[in-house]
């Protein structure tokens, strides 16, 4: 058997497009774009292409690029000002905090910061909250990736047994949500796992999110399951994922590719959420006006 490829930078193009007519409604109807703003503390090689990346795929969707880069040493307090004058400006749509952050700094206090209706990182807990019950609100980018990633592939959710490897609240922990809320029997697989090729080998969906390279081969999967690989590794022969691509691809029936799967799909679903950011504020402008 030969997986089908998931190819995430076409379905990324496709949410791209979708989201600059978005952002250009936006613009004709408030006179101003959607604004992301990006905040990267410290010199993290990894962080600022990731940062760069997005911006300039913010700005490829028409989208106003509000960046702001804070030395390693800044304080908690001065994190917190930048975030609260960035909550003030009316032309920010959604506020994005690059982690991770220097150990120094309070991660879960300064995402708090973050009013939850311009969190395009979906990590406040008021959204976090919204996402376990199920109500509309900003969802995380790679796990919100993840489910287009399948809804696109045409695999079935509903009724899947799947299993999410890693618990983490970046990633995985959400993913299992979403594949909940989507009527999967969701398992959550993480370090203490005994026996994770027994607990895998059954799932039709397996989302693998581990930070560990190579961790899933052909022994963990089920001849024709789906299979997403989330993580990313740098090695000499270029980018891998926690999947031993190759051999899974030989007995999946979908594999998402590293490069090219889940990355690019994590910013199209920044971007789209940074839009519905956008436009929420709108409808509460006009909600003002008119009550």
């Amino acid at each position: 058997m030969n997986a089908i490829v998931i190819d995430g930078k076409t379905v990324a193009a496709m949410s791209r497009a979708h989201t600059a007519e978005r952002a250009d409604r936006v613009v004709r109807a408030r006179g101003f774009a959607p604004g992301l703003a990006t905040i990267l503390v410290g010199d993290d090689p990894a962080s600022e292409v990731y940062v760069r990346n997005k911006r300039y795929a913010a700005v490829q969707a028409g989208m106003a690029d509000f960046h702001v880069h804070l030395p390693a040493t800044s304080s908690g307090d001065e994190v917190a000002r930048c975030i609260e004058e960035l909550a003030d400006d009316e032309r920010v749509s959604g506020i994005l905090l690059q982690l991770p952050l220097p150990a120094h700094l309070d991660r879960a206090a300064l995402i708090e910061r973050i009013p939850p209706e311009k969190d395009v990182d979906g990590l406040t807990t008021l959204n976090q909250g919204k996402l376990a019950r199920g109500v509309n609100g900003l969802r995380p980018c790679t796990p919100t990736g993840v489910i287009r990633l399948l809804d696109h592939a045409g695999v079935t959710i509903e009724g899947a047994e799947a299993v999410v490897i890693g618990k983490s609240e970046l990633v995985g922990h959400p993913t299992a949500e979403l594949l909940l809320h989507r009527g999967a029997t969701v398992t959550v697989a993480h370090i203490l796992t005994r026996n994770l090729a027994a607990v895998t080998a059954r799932a039709d969906i397996v989302v693998v999110a581990t930070g560990r390279r190579g961790l899933v081969g052909a022994e963990h999967i089920k001849p024709g399951a789906a299979v997403i690989d989330v993580g990313i590794h740098n090695t000499v022969a270029g980018l891998v994922g926690d999947v031993r691509f190759d051999e899974v691809a030989r007995r999946a029936g979908w594999i998402s590719p590293v490069p090219g799967g889940v990355g690019p799909m994590t910013i199209a679903m920044l971007l789209e959420n940074t839009v519905t950011a956008a436009e929420s504020a709108l409808t509460r402008t006009f909600v003002g006006v008119t009550a």
